[in-house]
């Protein structure tokens, strides 16, 4: 009734219309504009214009129809549609987000847009980009007419063999898809809470548009204004009766179509310079490239007249390929071939390699297709102890610049035996590296894996990947107080073997913001020499590499230019396996196509140091050290531009304070130090050793240093089971036992906090709480287990969120744990005496758990597409006895000895969990 309370809903509250997506059908929109019923009438406004009224007759229209929108909700009309179906030769359609967006402000100045929902209906959207947008400017949901007859169209011709119907729900569920994946990587659940949230950067529009249409969007370049975008909209009109102009190229070249960077004649070029490493060539390949219209931001940009000095005073090429890396790019994304080519050049040259997020062959370690630097990504795949102890630098990936707020994606057919077994997980799996790392929802997190790492090899550099956004200068101050080395800001450009196409658009910035922002924000609070900064995304020339330094990078990062050196053709079907040159491919039939060499790519980065030297003699400048920061060396090239306006916040001299000569060392605890002091000769000899000591959370990563040293001295072999034994009595800090060696054994008589386990390898973890007096007690916090390759943990007590989250080969014993655990499980095995929270097993692809469910609740508590649970077969009902006994040695847990007293029967009670 009326008088019941606020949260009840009754007839004043609802009154709505639910519809199941927010992109309609044609029939849907029909189905609501007709409704007869006074609380939902609607009104439709068109937003196209008369061509004849020209540029001005945009703007003016806008006005017009903003006017329109008030008028109908001041009306009483509760259903606005925006609709540009009136397009013709003589009228031409407003950009359809400039008017949703325009509309959607103008209601708010008025205080009317909560009383009226706004229906889009346009033939311009057709990706999930666009529709995104939309809903993000204001839209309550859209009707793009024209992809969806487009589609229709297809199946009717037999392009497409489905029926038309079934095509039309294909493109809208493939479109709703798109939204969601997009909402997700800015961390949105619900379509409600993305509406009109303008979480968007613009770049190349003015403050004026900004003002008017897209008030609360980042704007940190200068660009065009309306009158710019109405002459555009007319020159693409004036094709609607001729349709002369050539379209397309959008994802890959087509002549005529869009600019590319990389067309097929600058490839050609370089090649042809790599093969012969004729400097001839090379300014071939150079005038090919530089030859376009502005297409990057560097390319506003040009050097202030300064006195040349001699070429033979300038820094010696070894010098300057030192300071270059290769981007990370996995195997697996690449194929064997490449990758260790890459790598090998990289050694040849001074530079560093990066193994990517995939693991790395052991046979490579200690040789010179070793990647000295190893990244540690969110799915930890193939993270175990010896790929941490043969890294000079670790580097954590929050992010990439080409697809931002996405992990890394490796679709299932690329993910052969030898892949599988690398990441330690099932051949034919699709992997997906979820964009959250799971051990780090804060910068806190962030610096307890640094800290982490560096626990396990105190000589290592710890880097971190960020992403060019707003705002990344205060992130970047963040990760240097947390103790990083190395931070690489990554721009939008450059691509990625493994991407879904619909990833690689509309992501990202400019790396020559971020890097800007970055280096001048750590200047400014006093810690740019505490860190070395990097850039990487679409460098491509010896220009790039110093216009970067000048900004304030001082090692630069290269992905698909040395892959084009090793003879990509840019077709663009890595993400198919189809590579046609066995670069980005796991089949042989393709890789024994493969005719990279390690040369060519030694040849390439000869070439660009030798640009590089060229180009700091006309600067005058004898080294990239004196460069860096210099920015006041650049000039806009046209300050009439529209975006050159703004550029002068990069053309900012910001310099001195650079990098020290050491590496941040992360403090250990006392008990650290004593513990790797005490086993050094123990490990050495083999021998076996066991120690005692009190141990307080102050005590962090507990044991990461000893398994450094057992995996520097033997691999992921390790030791002999239970050669070191250390046994502990308090509260242990975070991280105890992260990253464990075979050999190792370590009991706590007490509780600890998160991250136990966190990427064990081997060896064994008992937590035993009940010495505390509990009686179903509280064992251990969170992220436990977390990407563990090896090894058995056995606590006697509950535990937190997100247990044995990507575990590819740890098994784990717990007697309950709360949300999201066994998520993402690739391998291993983990049993759970007790209740478990919600969303069990989201995203499992391997291994096995086995869950106490006497109630049968545990239906409720599975996550959407998680295995089915199982009554326990007999060789199942074997394991897992095995396991309780393991557990009742290990703990002397109460509870597992009173099942084992009740077995067989309480068999009974126990589902099994197996993808």
């Amino acid at each position: 009734g009326s008088n019941g309370s606020l949260l009840e809903e009754n007839e004043q509250q609802a009154d709505k219309i639910e519809i199941s997506s927010p992109i309609l059908s044609t029939s849907e929109l029909r189905k609501i504009t007709s409704i007869d019923d006074e609380r939902f009438r609607s009104r439709s406004l068109s937003t196209v214009w008369p061509v004849d009224d020209g540029p001005d007759g945009m703007a003016a229209r806008l006005a017009v129809v903003s006017d329109q929108a008030v008028e109908a909700v001041r009306d009483g009309i509760s259903v606005l549609v925006l609709s540009d179906a009136e397009v013709d030769a003589e009228h031409a359609p407003i950009p359809i987000l400039l008017a949703v967006s325009t509309v959607h402000h103008r209601l708010i100045t008025e205080g009317l847009r909560i009383k009226c929902s706004m229906l889009v209906v346009s033939g311009e959207p057709r990706d999930a980009h666009d529709l995104a947008c939309l809903i993000g400017f204001g839209a309550s949901a859209v009707n793009p007419y024209m992809a969806i007859e487009e589609v229709r169209q297809l199946a009717q011709s037999d392009a497409v063999a489905v029926d038309s119907v079934i095509a039309q729900e294909n493109y809208r569920s493939a479109a709703r898809h798109g939204l969601l994946k997009i909402m997700s990587k800015m961390g949105i659940c619900t379509v409600k809470a993305y509406r009109g949230g303008e979480l968007f950067e613009m770049i190349g529009l003015d403050e004026g548009v900004r003002a008017s249409a897209f008030r609360y969007a980042e704007l940190r370049l200068g660009g065009v204004g309306l009158d710019h975008v109405a002459q555009q909209t007319l020159r693409l009109h004036a094709n609607y009766t001729e349709g002369s102009e050539p379209v397309g190229g959008f994802y890959k070249y087509r002549r005529g179509g869009e600019e590319h960077v990389t067309s097929p004649g600058v490839v050609l070029r370089l090649q042809r310079a790599v093969r012969s490493g004729a400097s001839a060539d090379w300014s071939a390949y150079l005038e090919a490239i530089n030859d376009r219209a502005p297409v990057q931001l560097r390319d506003l940009l040009t050097f202030v007249p300064r006195e040349a000095i001699p070429l033979d005073e300038v820094e010696p090429v070894a010098a300057i390929t030192s300071r270059f890396v290769g981007a990370a790019m996995s195997l697996g994304a690449l194929s064997k071939e490449a990758h260790e080519a890459l790598a090998e050049a990289m050694h040849a040259i001074g530079g560093l390699s990066n193994s990517g997020e995939g693991g790395e062959d052991p046979e490579r370690f200690g040789t010179k297709k070793n990647s000295p630097i190893k990244q540690v990504a969110s799915g930890r795949f193939g993270v175990n102890p010896a790929y941490l102890a043969s890294a000079e630098e670790l580097q954590i990936k929050m992010a990439q610049g080409s697809k931002p707020g996405e992990g890394g994606q490796l679709p299932g057919h690329k993910v052969t035996k030898e892949i599988a077994d690398l990441r330690h997980t099932v051949a034919g799996t699709t992997l997906i590296s979820p964009p959250p790392h799971h051990d780090i929802y804060s910068i806190e997190d962030l610096a307890q894996l640094i800290f982490d790492l560096k626990a396990f090899k105190p000589s290592v550099r710890v880097g971190v990947k960020l992403v060019s956004e707003p705002g990344v200068g205060t992130v970047a101050v963040g990760v240097a107080k947390a103790q990083a080395d190395v931070i690489t800001i990554s721009g939008m450009d450059g691509g990625t073997g493994a991407s879904p196409l619909v990833s690689i658009k509309h992501a990202g910035a400019p790396w020559e913001l971020g890097l800007a922002e970055a280096h001048q924000v750590l200047l400014s609070n006093g810690l740019r020499s505490r860190v070395t900064l990097e850039t990487d995304g679409g460098l491509r020339t010896g220009r790039d590499v110093v216009v970067a330094a000048l900004l304030g990078a001082e090692r630069f990062g290269f992905g698909t230019l040395p892959l084009l050196a090793l003879g990509c053709k840019m077709v663009r079907q890595c993400h198919e396996n189809t590579c046609p040159v066995g670069i980005t491919t796991q089949r042989e039939d393709l890789r024994a196509k493969f005719t990279g060499t390690v040369d060519q790519v030694v040849a390439l980065f000869t070439l660009v140091a030798e640009e590089v030297r060229s180009t700091l003699a006309a600067l005058g400048a004898k080294s990239l050290s004196e460069v860096i920061g210099r920015a006041d060396f650049f000039t806009p090239i046209d300050p009439d531009h529209p975006v050159s306006e703004k550029l002068d916040r990069l053309l900012v001299r910001a310099e001195g304070q650079r990098r020290h000569p050491g590496y941040v060392r992360a403090r250990r605890s006392e008990l650290s130090e004593k513990l790797v002091d005490e086993s050094r000769d123990a490990i050495v000899e083999g021998r076996h050793l066991e120690l005692s000591y009190p141990i307080t959370n102050e005590d962090r990563s507990i044991g990461a240093t000893v398994s450094g040293e057992i995996a520097r001295l033997y691999g992921n072999e390790g030791l002999a089971e239970g050669t070191i034994k250390f046994l502990f009595a308090g509260t242990a800090g975070q991280s105890f036992g992260a990253w464990l060696s075979a050999g190792m054994e370590l009991r706590l008589d007490g509780v600890a906090n998160d991250y136990v386990g966190k990427g064990m390898g081997g060896g064994s973890i008992a937590i035993v709480p009940s010495v505390l007096g509990n009686t179903t007690p509280q064992g251990a916090g969170n992220a436990l287990l977390y990407g563990a390759t090896g090894g058995a943990l056995a606590v006697a007590g509950r535990v937190g969120q997100r247990f044995a989250v990507r575990n590819s080969g740890g098994l784990g014993i717990v007697e309950g744990c709360s949300d999201h655990g066994c998520e993402y499980m690739t391998g291993g095995g983990v049993v759970i005496l007790g209740p478990v929270g919600h969303n069990f097993g989201s995203g499992m692809t391997g291994g096995v758990a086995f869950v106490f469910d006497p109630t049968d609740v545990l239906p409720e508590h599975l996550a959407e597409g998680a295995p089915s649970p199982r009554l326990l077969q007999a060789p199942d009902e074997e394991a897992l006895l095995g396991l309780l006994e393991y557990h009742v040695t290990q703990t002397g847990s109460a509870t597992g000895r009173t099942m084992l007293g009740k077995w067989p029967e309480i068999a009974r009670d126990f589902r099994v969990l197996r993808p």
